[in-house]
């Protein structure tokens, strides 16, 4: 069964088993994306002491895989509506297998954060088309259960990678963080090039956008350098004009993407109303996440005195609840407006947070246990439906535009709030913590307010074609 475009028509999913050995192959390409986001800060101390570096210096390890994948994200997913998303998938695997294997190999700072930074253009070639991919491969009335499997792997990935790296680290080498991706990509390209389905939309006229792909890099690569300036108290004198030609390049950035057929930032889409505020949505609760994520260790060991490991434990019913949430909402998508359960899981988020800030401080442990499963389950509850809106709201052709702004209102949002704890901290010198969470609290509020303003607007078709749902 198939549905048709303008352009082509376009196959209804994939059928099983070759489905779960895709979905196999992606969850696998994820999940070392985002583990690497976060396996390195456990073993930074080592790197630093190992390579003859200094702890700030070393935090470049860090950086400049984010920052790869930033100025990247949106040029690899315009790339992937050219020239295939399964291409572009493939190509993301061997250059991050490939950056691992320098980065196992490296005897210097430069050397490591150099390989760093081809891991990071790997790891956005991978997440630019992932939820795209999704969509090729599961039947449009289950693609909210492909999107909540995917919010799964990352919950996990997200949450695991800390301890995976402290038990690495409890019996090897730094250079093992790296050497574990190798067997993980050759596995993950084997499935890919085997069970992937090709894109389905070709578009000829669609040409791929040089200069604005220069000034993207260059305006989410200066946007970055600004909000981290904030976290690491740059002078003025450096972050005025940085945040000025920051302006004028993005200006000049999206003047020329207005006037583009296909245009490498995704404004075209940003004119669909239920797209544009599901983008809003995303940054402000990315922005709650990780003001409340950031916070709460200082939170519990600072103010309310708690160890290492109660800490670790406390902060577990949080991922944990989103495990569980997240293909739950894949299925309740099928029956329920993915504005409704996108609202009502940001208002779970929204209160799990004002508790925590309001009653942690005499709270038992296993009541903050309970605030963080609430926190956890609200999240996972609201991101596989806005994930579905997002996606499903653009056409076929643009799925690539689609999937990569999805990806940089992720990483936008848990950037800001990052930086947010650092000024909030700065502000508040005796009571951040709570600052934080009021704050997060605040953000995860606003987020649902938007989300439940999509429900008075039409569906997507991809949606409204396929999801019955209760009168």
């Amino acid at each position: 069964m198939v549905h048709t475009t303008a352009e082509a028509p376009v196959p209804d999913g994939i059928p099983t088993p070759r489905r779960y050995w895709a979905i196999l192959a992606i969850a696998a390409g994820i999940t070392l994306s985002v583990l690497d986001g976060t396996i390195a800060n456990v073993a930074l101390p080592s790197i630093a002491a190992d390579l003859h570096a200094s702890p700030s210096t070393s935090i470049w390890i860090v950086n400049a895989y984010q920052l790869a994948i930033v100025i990247s994200l949106l040029s690899l997913s315009s790339l992937g509506d050219i020239w295939g998303y399964k291409k572009v998938y493939l190509c993301g695997l061997v250059l991050f297998a490939g950056a691992s294997t320098a980065c196992l190999l490296s005897r210097s700072l430069f050397s490591l954060t150099l390989s760093r930074v081809f891991q990071g253009f790997g790891a956005a070639a991978l997440a630019s088309v992932n939820t795209t991919l999704i969509r090729l491969i599961y039947p449009r009335r289950h693609l909210g259960r492909g999107l909540g499997i995917n919010a799964l792997v990352v919950a996990v990935a997200a949450a695991g990678g800390p301890t995976i790296a402290a038990a690495i680290l409890s019996v090897a080498s730094w250079q093992w963080l790296f050497a574990i991706n190798i067997p993980i990509s050759i596995l993950a390209l084997v499935l890919s090039a085997r069970y992937l389905p090709a894109n389905p939309v070709k578009v000829k006229e669609h040409r791929f956008d040089w200069s604005g792909a220069l000034m993207n890099a260059l305006t989410f690569g200066l946007f970055i350098f600004s909000i981290e300036g904030f976290t690491h108290e740059v002078g003025w004198q450096i972050l005025a004009p940085v945040i000025l030609l920051t302006f004028v390049v993005g200006y000049f950035f999206v003047r020329q993407q207005l006037a583009r057929p296909f245009p490498l930032l995704p404004v075209d889409l940003l004119k669909i109303p239920i797209f544009s505020l599901s983008v809003c949505t995303s940054i402000c609760s990315f922005v709650a996440q990780m003001l409340a994520l950031v916070s709460l260790p200082f939170f519990l060991q600072h103010t309310l005195g708690m160890t290492e490991v109660e800490t670790g434990v406390l902060l577990t019913p949080w991922p944990l609840a989103t495990m569980v949430a997240a293909p739950l909402a894949g299925k309740l998508i099928e029956r329920v407006h993915a504005g409704i359960l996108g609202g009502v899981g940001l208002g779970l988020l929204a209160v799990g947070l004002f508790l925590m800030a309001v009653f942690a401080d005499t709270a038992s442990h296993v009541m903050i246990g309970c605030f963080m499963a609430l926190c956890g389950a609200g999240f996972g509850l609201f991101q596989t439906p806005n994930n579905s809106i997002l996606i499903s709201s653009a056409p076929p052709a643009r799925s690539g535009g689609a999937s990569g702004m999805l990806g940089m209102a992720r990483l936008t949002g848990q950037t800001s709030g990052a930086s947010l704890v650092a000024l909030v901290f700065t502000l508040f010198a005796d009571n951040g913590t709570y600052a934080a969470l009021y704050l997060a609290g605040g953000f995860a509020t606003l987020a649902a307010l938007v989300s439940f303003t999509r429900v008075s607007l039409p569906e997507p078709e991809l949606l409204r074609g396929s999801v019955k749902r209760h009168a």
